[in-house]
């Protein structure tokens, strides 16, 4: 089985084994023609080789001789060779003349027989008393060498049908053969170094068009994932430099202070508080880089269950309201509509958390924010969206990456995380994360498909 991996060993055996069945199918309907053919004569002899026998036993031999005769010139069997004779071959009756004897019973006869206008054939030799021996001979070819005529015809026949097979195979193996060689040298470019080789396509809309398509998406979202570690390790540098350094200064200040002994409890204590503060704003931002990991590692999708997404983002709407008064805005929520989604009910949750919260961060005092769930074709769909300043068109790609803010000097609050969390659980989900224009405002939108 180890040779037949590659596609010229696969080809090769493909054709072998076709080429055997079908000669030897051809061989079989020869054979089997040919048969019926001679099963039909031997049939047709011996009928009439039983009544003229029959009648030489009740009518004697005169009137044999006689019904040979008229035998031979009748139109329905004057196509038989007829011949009666002594045990000692001494010719009485018949249209034919033997250069040789025949052995008693069916046998095949050709032109060696020397009966005139015969060249393959059937006879039948049987005593039919009084020392008398009968002969009947009839061809089993319609016109002259028919029979390689015939054969001949299964030749060409299935030759015919070989030569078309194999013209097929081998120009498939060959459309395949390429597409493998333009793979392979894809991935050979790519180990080399050149992320940005792709597979060429066609256009043609066809099985290899859409799997180059599809090995394309997977190199292109590989490409997307190295470019976004890259960031990260950038971002990450950015968002630790700042913390570490805080950190760093006040437990510089708690021991100067500690050396000198001058500093009263109270503030000490605040020192220490904003430290572990600054730890914990650490410990966060790293929790929520492993837990985008994790997420994005697909392992959650084996507990996928049938859960409703509008119910989701109702419970989520009526929890966060109190925490969105005690900020200052106002969360609404649309009408119930039930959106049957395969998913993780708790991703899903946190997800559209997220989301209010990041609305919540990023509007002023007495913005309003609003939850709608709805339902479009085969997608579920819901949005937060608020008042507030939103993001530009041009800075949304960006809002998605991790550690994107659109803060360029990282002043404010946060790590720009909470998006890329979102739309890794839309992923996770077979779904999607689009920012758009409220109108005023954000308009944050997972869509997910519906479940069937």
């Amino acid at each position: 089985m180890k040779r037949l991996r590659s596609l010229h060993a696969l080809t090769a055996a493909f054709l072998v084994a076709f080429i055997t069945a079908t000669g030897l199918t051809g061989l079989a309907v020869y054979r089997a023609t040919h048969g019926t053919i001679v099963a039909l004569v031997d049939r047709r002899i011996a009928s009439v080789s039983g009544e003229l026998a029959a009648m030489g036993t009740h009518s004697g031999t005169t009137e044999l001789i006689r019904q040979i005769g008229a035998l031979t010139r009748e139109r329905d069997t004057g196509d038989l060779g007829l011949l009666l004779t002594t045990a000692n071959s001494r010719f009485l009756a018949g249209n034919i003349r033997l250069r040789r004897p025949l052995p008693e019973g069916f046998s095949t006869v050709d032109r060696a027989l020397g009966v005139k206008g015969l060249s393959t054939g059937r006879a039948l030799v049987r005593p039919i008393g009084d020392g008398l021996i009968l002969t009947v001979v009839a061809e089993t070819e319609p016109f002259d060498d028919y029979n390689a005529a015939r054969a001949r015809i299964y030749l060409f026949g299935f030759g015919s049908i070989i030569l078309v097979v194999v013209a097929g195979v081998a120009t498939f193996g060959f459309v395949i053969g390429r597409r493998i060689v333009a793979m392979r040298r894809t991935v050979e470019a790519i180990v080399d170094g050149d992320m940005q080789r792709r597979v060429p396509v066609d256009g043609s809309g066809s099985a290899f068009d859409q799997q180059a398509r599809a090995f394309n998406a997977m190199l292109d979202r590989i490409a997307g994932l190295m470019a976004e570690i890259s960031n990260v390790s950038n971002d990450i540098a950015h968002d630790l430099r700042t913390p570490l350094a805080r950190l760093r200064g006040r437990l510089q200040a708690l021991a100067r202070r500690a050396e000198r002994g001058d500093a009263p409890p109270a503030e000490i204590i605040a020192e220490i508080e904003g430290a572990i503060a600054d730890s914990d704003s650490l410990l966060a931002m790293f929790a929520a880089i492993l837990r985008i990991a994790e997420i994005e590692g697909g392992a959650r999708r084996a507990g996928f269950e049938r859960v409703d997404l509008g119910a989701i983002a109702h419970h989520v709407a009526t929890t966060m309201q109190p925490a969105a008064a005690d900020a200052g805005r106002s969360l609404v929520d649309g009408d119930p509509v039930h959106l049957p989604v395969a998913g993780d009910r708790r991703l899903l949750a946190q997800a559209l958390i997220n989301l209010v919260e990041n609305a919540i961060r990023h509007t002023p005092e007495g913005s309003r924010i609003r939850i709608v769930a709805a339902r479009a074709g085969d997608q579920a769909l819901v949005s937060v969206e608020d008042d507030g300043p939103g993001i530009p068109a041009a800075e949304r790609a960006r809002a998605l990456r991790r550690f994107g803010r659109l803060d360029g000097s990282r002043a404010s609050s946060g790590h720009g995380l909470g998006l890329p969390l979102v739309e890794s659980i839309a992923r996770l989900h077979r779904g999607t994360l689009a920012l758009g224009d409220a109108g005023p405002g954000l308009r944050a939108v997972i869509a997910l498909p519906i479940a069937p």
